[in-house]
C-alpha cells in the first residue's frame, strides 16, 4: 500500500469515527467526545490503534447530524438552554460568570448540562451565595487541576455545571483536548445571541 493509499484510508476511518460518534452524541446522550469516540470504533469493528479523529472533527459531525436529522426542534432545545444560561450569568454576575460548552457552540442536546464558568476567592463563597437563594446544589468531581470545585444545580431546562477558578485564571484561556481555546461569553454577549 502506498503513502497516499494509507493516507485515504486513514483520513475514511477518521470520517466513520467522527460520523459514527457524532451520531451516539446525538442519539444517546453521550457528551464525552473520547468515550464516543472508542465506543463509534467498536460499533464499527475497528481496532483499537484506529486513527481517532479530533473532537473538531466530531463538533463538525455533531454539528451536521443535528441539522439534518433534528433541525427545528434543536434550534428550539439550544434557544431553551441559552435562556437558562442567561438566567444563570445574570443571577450569578458577581463572580464574572462567562457561558462556555455545548450550549454555547450549539452542539448541546436534550442531555447536555450548561456549563458556567465562575472566578471566586473560594468555591464556599458561590456555595453560600447559593444557599442563601435556597438553591440546592451538589459537588461534581472536576477533571482540571485548574478548578477548584464544579456545582451542579437544576434549571428548568437542564443540569448547570458551575465551574469555580480563582479570579486570576480569569484572562488565562483555557485549551480543550485538541488544543483549541474553549469559546466563552459573558451575558450581554449572550442576550445579542438570542436576539438574533
Amino acid at each position: 500500500m502506498t503513502r497516499h493509499e494509507r493516507q485515504r484510508t486513514s483520513s475514511g476511518t477518521r470520517g466513520s469515527i467522527a460520523s459514527a460518534a457524532a451520531r451516539l452524541m446525538a442519539e444517546d446522550g453521550i457528551t464525552d467526545y473520547h468515550h464516543a469516540k472508542k465506543k463509534a470504533a467498536r460499533m464499527l469493528g475497528l481496532p483499537e490503534n484506529s486513527p481517532f479523529p479530533d473532537n473538531a472533527e466530531v463538533e463538525a459531525e455533531l454539528r451536521a447530524y443535528r441539522s439534518l436529522y433534528q433541525g427545528e426542534d434543536h434550534a428550539e432545545l439550544i434557544a431553551a438552554l441559552r435562556q437558562s444560561a442567561l438566567e444563570l450569568l445574570d443571577l450569578l454576575a458577581t463572580f464574572n460568570p462567562y457561558l462556555t460548552g455545548s450550549v454555547l457552540d450549539g452542539t448541546a442536546g436534550e442531555h447536555s448540562n450548561i456549563d458556567i464558568l465562575l472566578f471566586a476567592d473560594s468555591a464556599k463563597e458561590v456555595e453560600i451565595f447559593l444557599l442563601n437563594r435556597g438553591i440546592d446544589i451538589s459537588h461534581v468531581e472536576s477533571r482540571n487541576d485548574r478548578v477548584e470545585a464544579v456545582l451542579r444545580m437544576e434549571t428548568d431546562t437542564a443540569d448547570a455545571d458551575l465551574i469555580i477558578m480563582p479570579p486570576n485564571m480569569e484572562r488565562v484561556s483555557l485549551k480543550r483536548h485538541d488544543g483549541l481555546p474553549h469559546d466563552r461569553i459573558r451575558a450581554d454577549a449572550l442576550r445579542a445571541l438570542l436576539k438574533e
